[in-house]
């Protein structure tokens, strides 16, 4: 007669459990499933659903729970492997293997979390079927007609916006909470996502090293700001945190969507959404017209751009070329084309479409 020890039925039970696990993940990320469905029943539906209720509850703790998942995870996994090869009893390499796939099979289930609670947004449809968006607009003329309306822009909106004053984080639920809403119900939303609290991280340090603005924790659905980005950035830095916990997943569009957030703002958020466009335009301009727009912006609008470029002296190359290129594979990996390059991607999104910014 088989006689069946507890330690080997649990064995078995977490073999069976972690194949399965491994297995689910495997057909999450290669099932095509088609966009429509994820647009229409996860991203503005079951999506949404959960966020308004995820996103108060993480709102309601002013500390990062990413900072507490992170640690966890990481001390899990340290004391799991210590106890179970402790535990050996000179099966060494058979555990070791064992404790390899069970490890796998644990961020496998993490990646089905991550999946479900946010990440198949990366799979909704594109923001440009949801826009009067047409390539035919992007041309040469209109990017220097844009870099010279926003240079009059900010030039207009520079003492306005610092006599109006800038938010702090703990002020933004308040005051661009319906700014938010109106830029998501401007895409045809009728199910809107609703504000985080913007949070500061222990993760500040490796931030001002990479060259990280902010951040979305996709399991409990809260923004984290990197506490060295300037005043006048911050609305732009926080809004497209908040697109991203609205669903628009790939950067050039939460860029969009946090853009047209600041638009509906007030002074001081439009002209942290100018500013943040004006070098992205800039970038793609001839030589003489980069000259030419530089010299038209006025001393304090240039002052806010080079308080810019110095906190970006803080950045480490090391650092910040091996966070790219870990976002980049991340980005790639879920089906986002263009990589970490998808960033600049704003520039054709707001050209391409409608000039809402021309009634701004």
């Amino acid at each position: 007669m088989l006689v069946s020890f507890p330690g080997q039925v649990s064995n078995d039970r977490m073999l069976r459990v972690g194949t399965l696990t491994v297995l689910l993940a495997g057909i999450f990320f290669l099932a095509p499933i088609p966009e429509r469905w994820v647009e229409h029943i996860y991203s503005r539906e079951l999506y949404l659903a959960w966020q308004n209720v995820l996103t108060p509850i993480s709102s309601l703790v002013s500390f990062a729970l990413f900072d507490l998942l992170v640690v966890g995870i990481l001390v899990a996994l340290v004391v799991w492997w210590t106890v179970v090869l402790r535990g050996s009893r000179g099966r060494g390499f058979r555990i070791f293997v064992r404790m390899t796939f069970n490890t796998i099979a644990a961020l496998a289930g993490i990646y089905v979390i991550f999946l479900l609670v946010w990440g198949l947004n990366y799979r909704r449809e594109p923001l440009t079927s949801k826009l009067d968006f047409d390539p035919k607009r992007i041309t040469p003329d209109a990017l220097v007609e844009l870099t010279t309306n926003v240079v009059k822009r900010l030039n207009m909106l520079y003492l306005p916006a610092r006599q109006l004053g800038w938010a702090r984080l703990e002020e933004f639920p308040s005051r661009f909470a319906p700014a938010f809403d109106q830029a998501q119900r401007q895409l045809g939303n009728n199910r809107t996502a609703v504000v985080g609290k913007p949070k500061t991280s222990l993760l500040t340090y490796y931030f001002r090293r990479a060259g990280i603005d902010g951040m979305m924790n996709p399991f409990s659905l809260e923004i984290l700001v990197n506490e060295t980005v300037l005043p006048f950035e911050r609305p732009l830095v926080v809004a497209h945190e908040w697109a991203h916990l609205a669903g628009y997943a790939e950067e050039s569009e939460a860029s969009f969507v946090g853009w047209l957030t600041c638009l509906a703002g007030d002074d001081t958020s439009r002209y942290s959404a100018w500013l943040f466009l004006l070098p992205q335009l800039v970038r793609y301009l001839e030589q003489s017209d980069q000259a030419a727009t530089w010299d038209q912006l006025k001393p304090g609008p240039t002052e806010d751009l080079r308080a810019v470029a110095a906190r970006f002296t803080e950045v480490v190359p090391v650092v910040q070329r091996n966070a790219n290129r870990v976002y980049d594979r991340y980005l790639r990996a879920h089906g986002v084309e263009a990589g970490i390059a998808s960033y600049g991607e704003v520039v054709n999104l707001v050209i391409g479409t409608q000039p809402w910014w021309v009634e701004q």
